[in-house]
């Protein structure tokens, strides 16, 4: 079984309980929701078997997200099917959010699958995603709360499209960003009841530092989908509005703007390094991997001289090498890695 080979449950909808009221409106969301995805993210009508779920999970995440595959070369094998789950279910979870164009869909898609996650953990799954990730809960010992803060944050976007502070967008990073580094300590043996909540700060200032750097680079795509994750607070002291963005124009105000926010990113990235030093080499090597990678989307922002209006500033796949290289020689020499005194700057 693949990705492109599941087949879709024609009855699955009408096996939802859903408000007596609802049903039939719920019903035609879902159904329209489903329409605008691959045919292969729909619920099967049985279940596939576990290594049919993981060849399922691994296709996606070998198909759909280069620098997780990259990644996944440095991981244990044994642990390559978890996090082949862990991406699937974050994949899947954000195109039902993102991809369906129609808000009232992908609530309505989510809340399904926030079942389905109900069902996963009650020993009930039917979807490739949860099939697979089901052998990763129990082998990893990890709670629900990460996945559903997951879909926390992807059912707020479909309502809250403006962020009054700083403040706010880390709240949001809290649930979009963060718990995907807690999963990643889980399913690497390192959230020890000892160790994890000094870890899970120092992965959070990561997570949240990389989903910055992230939306410092897209501020164009997102304001493209009605979303600007600036504060608000920020741009009025700059003096920066939304039609500023929508111009398209770098004016001097949005650059000292955007200047102060990277500034900001990269200081949380800071706080996050000493992780790095905390856990085991194979993870280890991801992590510094993943912070080289945040901390040089930040200065391909500074190197176009913050105007990521005009272009995306991106990364070349001649310093995505460089990075990768960079990494693998924190591994065979650990005074190399990150977050051991050298500054970002010389990293």
């Amino acid at each position: 079984m693949t990705a492109a080979t599941v087949q879709p449950d024609k009855n699955a909808l009408e096996r939802e309980v859903l408000p007596t009221g609802l049903m039939q409106d719920q019903g035609e969301l879902l159904a329209r929701g489903w329409a605008a995805l691959p045919a292969s993210y729909r619920i099967p009508e049985v279940a596939p078997t576990l290594k049919e779920a993981r060849a399922w999970c691994r296709q996606l995440a070998e198909t759909h997200y280069e620098n997780f595959h990259v990644a996944s070369w440095f991981l244990p094998k044994a642990l390559r099917p978890h996090f082949h789950s862990i991406y699937a279910y974050c994949r899947v979870s954000d195109d039902l959010g993102d991809e369906v164009g129609s808000k009232a869909s992908a609530l309505a898609l989510l809340e399904l699958w926030g079942g389905e996650l109900d069902a996963c953990y009650e020993g009930r799954a039917r979807h490739p995603v949860f099939v697979a990730l089901r052998e990763t809960i129990r082998a990893c010992a990890i709670p629900k709360e990460p996945f559903a803060d997951l879909l926390t944050a992807f059912r707020q976007d479909q309502t809250v499209t403006r962020y009054a502070s700083m403040e706010d967008v880390l709240a949001y990073c809290r649930y979009s960003a963060n718990p995907v580094g807690r999963l990643v300590l889980y399913a690497c043996g390192e959230a020890s009841p000892e160790t994890r909540d000094a870890r899970f700060r120092l992965s959070d200032a990561t997570c949240s530092a990389l989903q910055l750097a992230n939306f410092w680079q897209d501020i164009r795509v997102d304001f493209a989908k009605g979303r600007v994750y600036l504060p608000q607070d920020d741009m009025r002291r700059f003096g920066v509005s939304d039609e500023t963005i929508a111009s398209g124009v770098a004016t001097p105000e949005f650059r000292a703007l955007l200047k102060f926010e990277v500034d900001h990113a990269r200081s949380l990235f800071e706080q996050g390094l000493p992780l790095i030093g905390m856990v085991n080499r194979d993870l280890a090597l991801d992590l510094d991997l993943f912070s080289r990678g945040g901390l040089e989307i930040l200065r391909a922002i500074e190197r176009c001289g913050y105007d990521v209006l005009s272009a995306r500033p991106a990364i070349s796949k001649r310093t995505k090498f460089s990075l990768v290289f960079r990494a693998l020689s924190g591994k065979a020499l650990p005074f190399l890695r990150l977050g051991t005194g050298r500054t970002e700057k010389a990293a």
